[in-house]
């Protein structure tokens, strides 16, 4: 990569080990699930960044496995939110500073409560976006959880 993201800028300012999976993007599939496929990599592992809006029009974020839904109601009650919905997509970028298929848990514009699905304890690595389509970071799922001050919960539809 030949200019580092504001995410990898801040694991390195907090000293935090990760390993760089760069690729190349399919401008017809930004999923994440998607991206585990063609990568050869368990989709458990790899953890897409979910952004939503509680019924006090607060942000909430939320990081679970590419091949998994979130379920709403377990967001909502992990945020102690009464409602939790996906944010649009257009909006998107304005909120986190990150565009679809290149969205990092770390580095947002702003920080926002963020709750990290807590099958990710199981992996002693986990891949999340490094904040640019193409780019993906490899780390340690307790270090993801400081750096970005998370809690983990249950997440996932069952």
């Amino acid at each position: 990569m030949s200019e580092k993201t504001n995410a990898v800028r801040i694991l390195e300012n907090n000293h935090i080990e990760y390993e760089m999976l760069n690729f190349e993007v399919d401008e017809s599939d930004f999923s994440a699930e998607h991206i585990a496929e063609i990568q050869g990599i368990e989709p458990e592992r790899i953890f897409k960044t979910l952004v939503l809006v509680n019924n006090e029009k607060q942000h909430v974020v939320a990081v679970i496995p590419s091949n998994w839904h979130l379920d709403l109601k377990k967001i909502a009650k992990a945020s102690h939110s009464k409602k939790c919905e996906m944010i649009p997509m257009k909006n998107l970028l304005s909120v986190t500073g990150y565009i679809r298929g290149g969205c990092s848990p770390v580095g947002m514009k702003k920080h926002f409560p963020t709750y990290i699905e807590e099958s990710a304890q199981l992996f002693e690595k986990i891949f999340v976006s490094a904040g640019k389509r193409g780019h993906l970071m490899e780390l340690k799922p307790e270090d993801l959880l400081k750096v970005i001050n998370a809690v983990y919960a249950d997440l996932v539809e069952n």
